[in-house]
């Protein structure tokens, strides 16, 4: 059954995952957005609407109907799954009809048109791919893999066979370190009398992997504030870059970082002074470890920013999410571009059980008391965030702080206003009784606009305080004004 209903069928705009076409398409034309849905987020095209929404139907058209269910296997290399579905309509003169929904699943590999072409969808167009773009989408998708292509230029001297032996060693592989390196991925390769070396062996055991990689390095950026600022605003406190092999990376950047994790102490339930650290350990180390293992190093022109600011702290890691995963589904869904970089990582205990990752960090994010972290697709780069406990607990004191300010002075200008309409009372009373000693308490309520009880409080109040004096009875006596006592 569609999740579709024939209301948004005929009204939703066209986008990313959903398109609208006539009964009339052509099937090679067909073929070009089926390419693209498979090669991106999947999605569903609605055949027998125009694109404007009106309903044409597809009954009165089977030949035409059933050359477009076969443009996935005919027109689609390779084959592109695709589930169809009719979806039942009358048209305005009460006649039966239905649209043909095709159901473009997400997949993993690259597909192409008859012509050769590959189409990705972005936004409501079907953008069709130049060969770089092509090239790119194969290593998303890991039908390339880029640890394993050579490096132009590299040679056997550019490898420290001595570190392949620390690792070998490490693994309890018997043979020599040349052997690992011909049997295992091919990470290098005999190439006449010389050898093709691979991305994968600069990376991990090269002796200087920037002189290829100039950038395949971690920058870290701590700024005062919770922006970055430029020009004579700048706020850069601490810049530093970490470089060498990819363990080289992990542990200057590892090691590095904690010196910077503030600590937040307080007293705890029991009485006892708790210190906790304003992110989990493993939250912070999770998102460097997932940066340095997943970037993707084919892109050369930028390198992974480690940004530290007041209320937290975010990775910058080059490439867009790879293959089948996506910002709605990367805290279940594992898939690795650089499989050789996470067998490595792993094998030191930097990268836990495959997949496991992602969801321990929200989990403990949200047991610690921190917010949920946050991870962004912008542009060619995949930001990972935490935040900070330390600087929400702060922001919550300052705003209690803040709060009890304004309270205060909120009660100092209302005692100052109460003051003031007492002061203005007495004297108003005051004035009246100088004007007619004799004035009862019902005409001072008359003329001061207060209540009887108010003008009793009052009286008794100036009484207490020696301003005011009862000369003889309640009736036939009179109010006497002392002028040179206390005030109230």
């Amino acid at each position: 059954m569609s999740t579709l209903t024939l209301h948004q069928i005929i009204t939703q705009p066209e986008g990313q995952t959903f398109d609208r076409k006539s009964i009339k398409i052509a099937a090679k034309d067909l073929a070009v957005t089926v390419v693209a849905f498979a090669n991106a987020d999947g999605g569903t095209i609605a055949v027998g609407v125009a694109d404007d929404g009106k309903l044409e139907g597809i009954d009165e058209h089977p030949q035409q109907v059933n050359e477009l269910l076969r443009v996935p296997f005919d027109y689609c290399q390779p084959t592109v799954k695709v589930e169809p579905e009719r979806l039942a309509f009358l048209h305005e003169d009460g006649k039966a009809d239905h649209i043909l929904l095709l159901h473009v699943a997400q997949s993993q590999k690259v597909h192409a048109n008859q012509k050769d072409e590959v189409y990705y969808r972005v936004g409501d167009k079907s953008k069709k791919l130049t060969f770089d773009e092509r090239l790119q989408l194969l290593y998303d998708k890991g039908e390339v893999v880029y640890e394993s292509k050579p490096v132009f230029g590299a040679s056997l001297k550019d490898v420290d066979l001595q570190l392949v032996k620390q690792y070998t060693d490490l693994i309890g592989y018997s043979k020599s370190p040349m052997e690992y390196l011909e049997e295992n991925h091919q990470m290098i390769v005999k190439n006449g009398e010389d050898y093709k070396i691979s991305n994968a062996a600069v990376l991990l055991f090269g002796k200087k992997p920037q002189n290829f990689f100039p950038r395949a390095q971690v920058r870290f950026i701590k700024y005062e504030g919770t922006e970055a600022l430029t020009g004579a605003q700048m706020n850069v406190m601490k810049d530093v870059i970490f470089d060498g092999t990819i363990l080289d990376m992990v542990k200057k950047s590892i090691d590095f970082v904690g010196t910077q994790i503030r600590e937040h102490t307080y007293l705890g339930p029991d009485a006892r002074f708790v210190t906790k650290a304003e992110y989990p350990e493993f939250v912070w180390k999770e998102l460097i470890i997932n940066a340095i293992t997943h970037r993707d190093y084919s892109i050369l022109g930028t390198d992974i920013q480690i940004k530290m600011f007041d209320d937290r702290i975010t990775v910058e890691s080059p490439g867009n999410l790879p293959s089948i995963v996506r910002l709605d589904n990367m805290r279940h869904v594992h898939f690795s571009r650089n499989p050789l970089i996470a067998q490595f990582l792993k094998t030191h205990k930097f990268v836990r059980e495959f997949g496991e990752g992602v969801d321990r960090m929200y989990r403990e994010s949200v047991e610690a008391g921190n917010p949920e972290p946050k991870y962004e697709q912008v542009a060619f780069m995949i930001l990972g965030t935490a935040y900070s406990l330390l600087y929400n607990t702060e922001k919550k004191g300052i705003e209690k702080h803040k709060r009890t300010e304004e309270k205060k002075t909120v009660e100092k200008t209302v005692e100052k206003t109460v003051e003031k309409t007492v002061e203005k009372t007495v004297e108003k009373i005051l004035s009246l009784v100088k004007e007619n000693p004799q004035i009862t308490q019902t005409e001072l309520s008359t003329l001061t606009g207060l209540s009887r009880r108010g003008v009793e409080w009052n009286i008794q109040q100036l009484k207490k305080n020696g301003l005011l004096t009862r000369v003889g009875p309640d009736k036939g006596g009179y109010w006497k004004v002392n002028e040179h006592t206390q005030t109230l």
